[in-house]
C-alpha cells in the first residue's frame, strides 16, 4: 500500500514542486506549478488554503517560517511571503533569474533563497524591507539546504557549506566522489553533515558524528535499474531524513520509486511499491511517524506520464524507521 491519497475539490493543474511538513502540525504545504501556494490539513483532510501567486508564475520551491507565515520561490525569480490564514501575500526581494529554492533558519530568522542566477541571498525578514546579502558562485543553483547555522548548496559536483552567522564565503567545501550533477541536497537534522541525490540514480552520504569519531562516509546506487540487460540510470529527486531517529532517511526517484535507509548500518530498510509518477518531493512530520509523497511529473524527461499529481501520506510504523544506537530519539 502507497498510503491515503489527498483529495482535493479542485485538483493541482500542474506539476508539484516541493511539499512540506508544518513545525509543529501536520499541515502540509504544497507548491506548484499551476501558480498556487496550498496548505492542507492532514488531520482533517481539509484544504485549509489556495493561495495563488501575485502573477501566473510557477512556484518551484516552497517552506515554512512558522505555522501561520511560508515563503514560495517562483520562476519570475521572486520570493514571496504568505500569510497562511488570510493568504495574502507581499514581495520579499527578487533574483535575476529563475529562483529554485528557499528555505527558512528558525536561528538567524532569514529566508535564503538561490536560483538561476548562480546566486545565494539571505533576507533578513526582521526588517520591514529585507537587505538581501548575496554571495555568487558561478553556477545555476538547483538545490540547498539549511540545518541549525548550517547552509548546504548543492553546486555542479560538490557541496558548499556556509556559516549564516558568516554568510561572506564558504567554510567547507565537499567535493563529490560523483562524476555528475547533484539533484537535491539534505541536511542531517541531528549532526554536521548531508545525503546528496544525483541525477543518475545514486546516493552520497557524509556525516560528522558528534557523539564519537567515528564519520560516516560513502557512496551507493540507490535505484539500480535494467531495461533490456543494460543499465538504466534514474534521477534522485528527493531525500528527507526522519527528524527524530538518527540515521534513518527516505529517498525519491523520477520512476516513481521511495526507498528507506539506515545511514550507519548502510542498510535498506524498507522499498516501498511503485508510485504512480515520477517522486518530486518527500516530506516528514515533525515527529516523524508521518511521510509525504508527491507524486508528480517533474519536467525532466520528454516521456514522463502526464497524469493529474497526487499526494500520498504514508504511516511510517517500527519497520519503516529503524534505530541507530549511537542518536537517541529526542522525545
Amino acid at each position: 500500500m502507497n498510503g491515503a491519497c489527498l483529495n482535493f475539490e479542485n485538483p493541482i493543474e500542474d506539476a508539484v514542486s516541493r511539499i512540506q511538513f508544518a513545525p509543529q502540525s501536520n499541515n502540509l504545504l504544497i507548491s506548484s506549478w499551476d501558480s498556487n501556494l496550498r496548505l492542507y490539513d492532514v488531520d482533517s483532510s481539509v484544504l485549509r488554503l489556495e493561495a495563488p501567486a501575485p502573477s501566473q508564475v510557477a512556484l518551484l520551491d516552497c517552506c515554512f517560517q512558522s505555522e501561520s507565515v511560508g515563503f514560495t520561490a517562483a520562476s519570475d525569480g521572486s520570493i514571496i511571503r504568505y500569510d497562511l490564514h488570510s493568504g495574502t501575500n507581499d514581495a520579499v526581494g527578487n533574483h535575476q533569474d529563475i529562483a529554485t529554492c528557499v528555505e527558512y533558519s528558525i536561528e538567524t530568522c532569514q529566508a535564503i533563497s538561490a536560483g538561476l542566477d548562480k546566486k545565494v541571498m539571505s533576507w533578513d525578514i526582521r526588517l520591514a524591507n529585507p537587505l538581501a546579502l548575496f554571495t555568487n558562485l558561478g553556477a545555476e543553483i538547483e538545490s540547498i539546504s539549511v540545518s541549525g547555522f548550517d547552509l548546504m548548496v548543492a553546486v555542479g559536483t560538490a557541496v558548499n557549506i556556509y556559516d549564516l552567522r558568516n554568510f561572506e564565503r564558504a567554510v567547507d567545501l565537499k567535493e563529490s566522489s560523483m562524476d555528475v550533477g547533484i539533484k537535491c541536497v539534505a541536511s542531517v537534522p541531528y549532526a554536521r553533515g548531508y545525503a546528496i541525490g544525483s541525477v543518475d540514480g545514486r546516493v552520497a552520504v557524509e556525516i560528522s558524528n558528534p557523539l564519537n569519531l567515528n564519520s560516516t562516509k560513502y557512496t551507493f546506487r540507490c535505484h539500480p535499474k535494467t531495461k533490456n540487460g543494460k543499465a538504466h540510470l534514474v534521477s534522485v529527486n528527493d531525500i528527507a531524513f526522519n527528524p527524530l531517529v538518527g540515521g534513518t532517511f527516505v529517498t525519491g526517484d523520477n520512476e516513481g520509486h521511495v526507498t528507506a535507509w539506515d545511514a550507519q548500518s548502510k542498510r535498506k530498510l524498507h522499498e516501498f511499491p511503485r508510485y504512480p509518477n515520477s517522486v518530486a518531493s518527500l516530506s516528514y512530520n515533525h515527529v516523524g511517524q508521518l511521510l509525504a509523497v508527491a507524486s508528480s511529473y517533474t519536467y525532466q524527461e520528454a516521456n514522463e506520464m502526464e497524469v493529474a499529481p497526487q499526494i500520498f501520506i504514508q504511516n511510517m510504523d517500527d519497520s519503516y524507521i529503524g534505530y541507530s544506537p549511537e542518536v537517541s530519539s529526542r522525545k
